[in-house]
């Protein structure tokens, strides 16, 4: 029997003779999931798909959850943030992760943080643990998270300390959560989860107020309440969450979907929910500025390039929302046409070493060999690993299988070493949208809409 991506290839040349169909939509969304499963810290399962990686930060205050970037900080907000987009993904397109021959990986992946995030809060006590490691610390060793012997203290928001920002983000992935896995068959999980949404979020509108990091500061707090507030109505169908959600808007323009804003998500589903023009207007001139011809920049080959960190993967977020807003009946055609590009570029529409190259490491036959990665540059143990790796002008031993790396300068220009974390590191949050978005593209392809695309750069190969 030929595997799913090939038949899903046949069936994409055989109906839809105009479209894209080179790109292993398939085959990437699961790379994705292999590299959450890389930065999983804690004592990893017997099933663990990363042969490279062990367990790690066993005295941690909280024990488990994600490596946020290439370092072994674990920090709440990404997190939370990256939990919103995976678990969104499964809740609107469960068909995907199934046609995908994914889905079993995928509730074993996204569970990973769940679990942390239950542990993390502390109800008794009104205390959230929302980040695990010191900055100037973690970035001075350069080694595996398995070797580490260095002092890893934890912050904590409480009401003395308000964290409504990452309060209200972690609640939103635990009220998701819950839709996910009662969808599962679950229950007890999922009633878990969403009694710990309930008061996490109570937690968070009683003391309002933003965090305190050095790291992934926060500009405000309402986008946050506002999408845990969206998230808990449909997981309780309580009208008070979907009263206190319109509470939250925020009427100025909005700069771009990231870990920090999420303006854009609630809107979303604030008109889904009640179809009132407002948040309709507010969803349609975000893509008014950032399609061809607004605001935002693009590169010579495509790419809506609209900040020097992670450009990738703010574009993946916000196509991963256009693909949302064209399933809602906004803008359907040119929305999920934008989206698929933005993604193709990803994945080999674009100039880099002669064309072809894929910014997803391991997909293809090129892509980064040096993506900014402390346990991917280190040999296998018990070799020695410290800065020397960090400057080897060699591949990583490791293949950080399914990470996209921050992206190209709004030129399109590309360097693959690994002392540039510009170009070159990775981030749960920056895969979080770009997988959301392939698990949409699947789906179209599952139901022959895939759109037919025109990238300025196409791979011919």
């Amino acid at each position: 029997m030929l595997p799913l991506q090939t038949l899903l290839l046949i069936f994409c040349l055989m109906f839809c003779p105009s479209c894209e169909c080179a790109k292993d939509y398939v085959t990437a969304l699961a790379d994705s999931i292999l590299f959450f499963d890389a930065q999983r810290s804690g004592p990893l399962p017997a099933n663990n798909p990363i042969k490279w990686r062990g367990n790690s930060a066993l005295g941690d205050c909280v024990v488990g959850g994600w490596y946020t970037g290439p370092d072994h900080l674990k920090f709440g907000l990404p997190m939370a943030s990256a939990t919103d987009f995976l678990l969104w993904s499964v809740y609107k397109w469960k068909d995907s992760y199934v046609r995908a021959g994914q889905l079993t990986q995928m509730y074993d992946m996204v569970k990973w943080p769940l679990d942390y995030f239950l542990k993390a809060w502390n109800s008794t006590k009104q205390e959230l643990v929302y980040q695990v490691g010191e900055e100037n610390i973690e970035y001075s060793y350069w080694g595996r998270p398995e070797d580490m012997t260095h002092p890893r203290p934890c912050k904590v928001a409480s009401a003395a300390h308000p964290g409504s920002d990452v309060a209200g983000a972690t609640a939103a992935a635990l009220a998701l959560g819950h839709l996910v896995f009662k969808d599962k068959g679950d229950t007890v999980y999922s009633n878990q989860l969403l009694n710990a949404a309930k008061s996490l979020y109570k937690f968070a509108t009683d003391h309002k107020g933003s965090y305190q990091t050095d790291t992934f500061p926060s500009e405000k707090y309402t986008d946050e309440l506002c999408l845990a507030s969206v998230w808990l109505y449909r997981a309780t169908h309580t009208v008070q969450y979907l009263n206190e959600a319109k509470t939250y808007i925020d009427n100025d323009d909005i700069y771009a979907l990231t870990q920090d804003s999420k303006d854009l998500a609630c809107r979303q589903l604030l008109y889904e929910e009640t179809h009132e023009d407002s948040h309709k207007t507010a969803v349609v001139d975000y893509f008014n500025n950032w399609l061809p011809g607004g605001t935002v920049q693009y590169t010579p080959c495509g790419l809506a390039w609209r900040m020097k960190w992670g450009p990738l993967g703010t574009a993946a977020k916000s196509a991963f929302l256009a693909l949302v807003a064209a399933d809602s009946g906004i803008e359907i055609d040119r929305y999920r046409k934008w989206a698929v590009e933005q993604i193709n570029y990803i994945l080999g529409d674009n100039p880099h070493n002669g064309g072809c190259f894929s910014f997803e490491v391991g997909y293809s036959s090129r892509y980064p060999l040096q993506p900014h990665h402390r346990g991917a540059s280190c040999p296998d143990r018990p070799a020695h690993c410290d800065l020397a790796q960090y400057s080897a002008d060699t591949p990583n031993p490791q293949v950080l299988t399914g990470a996209i790396v921050g992206g190209p300068d709004e030129y399109d220009q590309y360097l693959d070493v690994r002392p540039d974390w510009v170009y070159n590191e990775v981030q749960v949050d920056y895969n979080s949208g770009f997988q959301a978005a392939l698990a949409g593209i699947v789906h179209l392809l599952s139901i022959n809409l895939l759109p037919t695309t025109n990238n300025k750069c196409p791979c011919n190969q």
